[in-house]
């Protein structure tokens, strides 16, 4: 019996042996053959990737790039793939794929010549998210979104200015930190109308100072201390309502919501 076992031993290790190796074909340890870009070099799938592109095939292209940068990982073109991938990513409508590689860009290429753009991107991707025409005719401005998308766009920014002045970025990401500051500040009064609307006058209060302390220099700051005028005078609090008024004619004095009140007209889109 023991010999019998042994004169099949040979066999068994051959069988194992055969076994791994089909294992380790599914896995692909030896290659798909039917990846037709499997020999290609460096230069060809970074030049099928700017094809692909021009194509406006993104996702085509993303597999490309993600192909480059794996198999080539420390050569120039994989720098650059680095770099691209965040902005394919981002027209894949991919925005977290995009901020991670815009991330990824920035911290391992710190003092790249194109980081400058790095950063800008990560503000345009924060910025343009949700900006589809679902989100447009559901509501036409970042104003009455959740404001977190325009914080993180807001610091992208932020940093490109502080640390880049002179980047050909700069000016573009200067415009749009002043439209993110009145969309936060108005975020913050579109909630205190909220508020007002379902009497909840002290909360309507607190979240309108909060756009008045936070967002001094905001437009949306004239229906912040008119909202909280009326917010107080709902809550008989009568001196702290006339420090708002006061405040309101001082830096407003022609204000239309002294004869308009706070209360905004529905939107077009709004037929029910």
């Amino acid at each position: 019996m023991t010999r019998s076992v042994a004169a099949f031993r040979p066999f068994f290790r051959l069988l194992a042996l055969l076994s791994m190796a089909a294992a380790l074909a599914g896995c692909g340890m030896f290659g798909d053959p039917k990846d037709e870009t499997a020999n290609w070099s460096a230069s060809r799938l970074y030049s099928e990737a700017k094809d692909a592109q021009a194509d406006g095939a993104w996702d085509k292209a993303a597999k490309f790039l993600e192909k480059l940068e794996a198999r080539f990982p420390y050569g120039q073109y994989a720098v650059q793939a680095q770099l691209e991938l965040g902005y394919v990513y981002w027209k894949a409508e991919e925005p977290g794929s995009a901020l991670a590689a815009c991330d990824r860009f920035i911290k391992l290429h710190p003092n790249h010549p194109a980081v400058d753009y790095a950063y800008y991107l990560k503000g345009l991707i924060n910025f343009n998210e949700n900006q589809g025409f679902a989100g447009y005719i559901s509501s036409q401005d970042l104003t009455e979104r959740d404001p977190k998308a325009a914080r993180d766009a807001f610091d992208a920014f932020k940093e490109l200015a502080t640390r880049f002045p002179k980047s050909k970025y700069t000016p573009d990401a200067i415009q749009r930190m002043n439209y993110l500051v009145n969309a936060m500040a108005s975020h913050e009064v579109h909630v205190a109308r909220y508020y007002m609307r379902r009497g909840a006058y002290l909360a309507a209060a607190n979240r309108a100072q909060t756009a008045v302390k936070t967002y001094p220099q905001a437009p949306a700051v004239e229906e912040a201390l008119y909202v909280l005028m009326a917010a107080y005078e709902n809550l008989g609090m009568e001196d702290l309502r006339a420090d708002a008024e006061r405040v309101l004619r001082k830096n407003f004095p022609e204000s239309k919501y002294f004869t308009e009140g706070w209360e905004r007209k529905s939107a077009w889109w709004k037929l029910w």
